[in-house]
């Protein structure tokens, strides 16, 4: 019953780009701005580098004014975002659209950004809008849970990465009220902590999938890394983690394999890197 109108490319979008490649290009350097158009994808192409300390990587939220007398003139006839907050809106529309995020490259004398055309996740686009509905969630926050809305769930320092933050403590700001909303969860600790959507949440919107063993239980991984040693036994960690799941963090592993040297259970030689593990023997039988 849920329906929407969803354009090829979101016209605030568009004009953010545009109005960015205006105000933010260096006036001194020859060259036109580009708009490539392509079935798939949206390229906006800007003559000469980044502004000084503004890199592909913090573009989301480093502000540097190369053009003062531009930039105020756009911001007074209301076609520029306020100042540092211009790919925050891109984020937020792209992924509330159920799209990827944009990407940023920057050549010797240009700058490229490019803007996804497919929906990958549709009931993004209902969850986010049922959760706003709701609470009135702020940029960052829509931005934090449409992103883990379209995963199966991301490790902090992978959502830090993705948000281009430097620390994983910095996720506190975008994660801490969805957390108290109930509308994510986390699992572990520190670095290992990992951030999803509820599972019955994305049932809701039709965001469940196929099941991965991202978010395995640690009583599962045990029986896992057993049946495995048990067809295989002498195996190295890497082994044990190709056959048994790729998504599993090698951290949770290494995990899980530690605590069963400690109960007895699983024996292993060699160093660290060259490890080997085994199930032990007792009274003639396996464990």
């Amino acid at each position: 019953m849920f329906r929407t109108k969803l354009p090829a490319f979101d016209e605030a979008v568009v004009r953010e780009l545009l109005v960015n490649a205006l105000v933010h290009r260096p006036y001194t350097q020859r060259g036109d701005i580009f708009l490539n158009l392509h079935p798939d994808r949206l390229e906006v192409v800007n003559p000469g580098p980044l502004p000084l300390g503004v890199t592909p990587r913090n573009i989301l939220h480093a502000s540097r004014r190369r053009n003062d007398g531009l930039a105020r003139v756009f911001h007074d006839l209301k076609l520029m975002e306020r100042e540092g907050s211009g790919f925050d809106l891109i984020y937020e529309r792209l992924l509330a659209s159920g799209r990827a995020a944009p990407t940023a490259t920057e050549g010797a004398d240009s700058v490229q950004v490019t803007v996804p055309r497919r929906v990958i996740q549709p009931g993004v686009i209902q969850l986010l809008a049922e959760a706003d509905q709701r609470f009135q969630l702020s940029q960052r926050e829509r931005i934090a849970f449409a992103m883990l809305a379209q995963t199966e769930g991301l490790s902090a320092v992978e959502l830090a990465e993705r948000l281009e933050l430097d620390d994983p403590v910095a996720l506190r700001a975008w994660t801490a009220r969805l957390l108290e909303l109930d509308l994510i969860k986390k699992s572990g600790r520190t670095k290992a902590t990992r951030y999803f959507v509820p599972p019955e949440l994305l049932r809701a919107a039709g965001l469940d999938g196929v099941t991965t063993l991202k978010r395995v239980q640690p009583h599962r991984l045990r029986a896992l890394i057993l049946e495995d040693l048990e067809r295989y036994p002498d195996s190295g960690r890497s082994d044990i983690h190709r056959r048994i799941g790729r998504e599993i963090h090698e951290k949770t592993l290494a995990r899980a394999l530690d605590a069963l040297g400690k109960e007895g259970v699983v024996s292993f030689q060699g160093e660290r890197r060259w490890r080997t593990y085994r199930l032990v023997e007792t009274q003639g039988h396996k464990r």
